[in-house]
Formats: C-alpha cells, sequence, structure tokens
C-alpha cells in the first residue's frame, strides 16, 4: 500500500508539472501574439515647429516637402506658412498665406502646386482659396469654393484635380463634392457620394483610389467608410468603420496618411476627448488592425505629412494644450519609448 501512495503522488507530481509547464507555455505563447500586436509601430522624435503652437492647420505634402500653415493657438488666427524638409529634418518660413486669417482649412495638390482654402476666421465661415507656387515662394488667388462656405471640410486630390467636400457651413453638415480644376480654375458639383453628413473627416490615398471616412455629425462619430476612384470619379461603399466588435476607429479632427500599400488613421477625438491610438488598413482585406498609439500626448486637429514611404504627425491640441511636436510613425518596427 505504502508503494502504490508512493507512486501515486509521484505520478500527481509528474501531471502537475505537465499542466503547469503547458499553462506558462501557453501564457507565453498568448502574450507574445498580442504583444506584437500591441506593439508594432514605432513613434520617432523629429524636428518640432519654430512656429506658433497650432491646432486645425491646412498641410500638404510635395514630394519630400511637407507643407504647413493658418491654425488656432487658443487665442489667435494664423496665417504664417512653414515648410518641413522630410529628408533634412527641419522647418523653414515661407511667405504668409495670403487671406484673412482662419483655422479648419484644407490642403491639396496638384501638378506641384498647392491649394488651401475654406476655414473659420473666428466669425465666419469661408469659401476663398488661394494657390502656393512652390517654386517662387508666392501666393496666387483662384476661383472662390463652387459650393457653400464651411470649416472642417476634407480634401485630397488626383495627378489633374482637386477634391472638396463635406464640411459645417455654419447651420448645418453637409455631404456635397465639388472637384477643381486648374486649367480652367473651375468648380464643378460631383454626384454620387452616398455617405452621410459630416465634419472633420479625413482621407488617405494609395495608388488612385482615395479612402474616406471617420468624422461627426449630431454629436456622433460617423462610422461609413467609402473609397473614391480618382479615374472614373466614383464611390463605392467599404465595410463599416464599427464592422468588428473590436474595432475602435471612429473620430473625428484625426490624420489620415498611407505608407507603402497600407492607409492609417491616427489621433483625433471622441467620445470624452482627445485620443492617440493608430489603425492601419489593408486594402486587399478591407481590414483593419490596431497599431502603436502616437507617443505623444492625445490631440486633436493634429496635421500629417506622408511622401508614400515616410509620414509624420505633428501640431494638434489637447484639452489644455497647443502643440507644436513632430514624430515619425514606422509601422513595421517594435516600439522603442526612448527614440
Amino acid at each position: 500500500m505504502k508503494k502504490k501512495t508512493k507512486k501515486r503522488a509521484a505520478n500527481l507530481l509528474v501531471w502537475r508539472f505537465a499542466l503547469l509547464v503547458t499553462m506558462v507555455l501557453a501564457v507565453v505563447g498568448c502574450s507574445s501574439d498580442d504583444d506584437d500586436g500591441d506593439n508594432l509601430g514605432n513613434w520617432v522624435d523629429r524636428s518640432v515647429l519654430d512656429g506658433t503652437p497650432r491646432s486645425s492647420a491646412a498641410a500638404f505634402t510635395i514630394a519630400n516637402k511637407g507643407y504647413m500653415g493658418t491654425g488656432y493657438d487658443g487665442d489667435d488666427y494664423l496665417k504664417d506658412f512653414w515648410e518641413y524638409d522630410i529628408e533634412g529634418n527641419f522647418w523653414r518660413q515661407l511667405a504668409d498665406f495670403p487671406g484673412v486669417e482662419r483655422s479648419s482649412a484644407v490642403g491639396f495638390t496638384v501638378n506641384g502646386d498647392g491649394y488651401v482654402g475654406l476655414g473659420f476666421d473666428g466669425d465666419n465661415e469661408l469659401d476663398t482659396f488661394y494657390r502656393y507656387d512652390v517654386s517662387a515662394n508666392g501666393w496666387d488667388s483662384i476661383a472662390s469654393f463652387g459650393g457653400a462656405a464651411r470649416r472642417g471640410a476634407t480634401a485630397f486630390s488626383s495627378a489633374t484635380a482637386g477634391y472638396v467636400g463635406t464640411g459645417y457651413d455654419g447651420d448645418n453638415d453637409r455631404k456635397d463634392f465639388w472637384k477643381y480644376d486648374p486649367a480652367s480654375d473651375k468648380w464643378s458639383e460631383l454626384v454620387g457620394f452616398g455617405g452621410t453628413k459630416r465634419r472633420d473627416a479625413t482621407t488617405f490615398t494609395i495608388g488612385d483610389k482615395v479612402y474616406f471616412g471617420t468624422g461627426e455629425s449630431n454629436g456622433l462619430d460617423q462610422t461609413d467608410f467609402w473609397v473614391f476612384d480618382t479615374t472614373s470619379e466614383t464611390w463605392t461603399a467599404l465595410l463599416d468603420l464599427d464592422d468588428d466588435d473590436d474595432y475602435f476607429i471612429a473620430r473625428s479632427s484625426a490624420v489620415g496618411f498611407n505608407i507603402g500599400d497600407k492607409g492609417y488613421i491616427a489621433c483625433g477625438e471622441s467620445g470624452l476627448g482627445a485620443i492617440s491610438t493608430v489603425w492601419e488598413y489593408n486594402p486587399d482585406t478591407d481590414l483593419w488592425d490596431e497599431k502603436t498609439a502616437y507617443e505623444g500626448i492625445a490631440r486633436r486637429g493634429a496635421i500629417g505629412f506622408s511622401n508614400g514611404t515616410r509620414a509624420f504627425l505633428a501640431l494638434g491640441s489637447s484639452a489644455t494644450l497647443y502643440l507644436d511636436d513632430n514624430r515619425e510613425f514606422f509601422p513595421f518596427e517594435e516600439e522603442e519609448e526612448d527614440d
């Protein structure tokens, strides 16, 4: 009896040890998988803006230079204009934006020129637009926007035209879209967008496709998501941003950009305040993955620069601060908190 008891005790000890090893390996495996998902993506500090910290500026990218101007610093509406050298990692002040000081304007590029317009001057929504000539560091006025004056609109471009739509006109949120032809200096209204009204939405461009979503209307974050084909000028609905219960993508005042064949939506505002989460979109699957959150303070109204291979997120505001910092995103690197 004693031998059997000892044998049973030994077998029980072996069984418990094996069970413990199995559980540890399972936990380690799950932790490793989770860490890979949570920590993939790294934000690296870059040169802070030399000028005034601000939110809701207009921005665009031409080749390896990012351009930013206008915005609001908590006291004043602004019209200074700056260039960020992506390769050199420095800022340079350029000729001031010639229109009235404003925030919540839009920017886009066509044929190597930049365009900035719309916005809010503290009293009125605006419809004026201007072209920036990079080689001359000078501005020209162009035809005023074809639709109602507004702020918080969304802008993007093709190789030959600019597109501007949605926003807030002072009374209502909008869902109309307009095309600007630089050759004729004329605006024409587009039809075919079946989404909801909104302000402060965002886009990113991959090839000849523009992906559009987020934004707010009637106090609610909008969840519909769309792709615009710049070749055929047609809209197609994609899976909603809340299609998966694990998605927390819906927000407003976010930044959109692309790196290679993936799109990204970062920071913004949702619910009780500013957020810092970052989501990656795969156009081949119409699915999203969460990446490492922005490593600076959570913010709304930031700007983004992207040349297709490198991307930066800068400026914006939190609940109490207007910001001038700037970080570059490396989506396939592990997070390093000390860089």
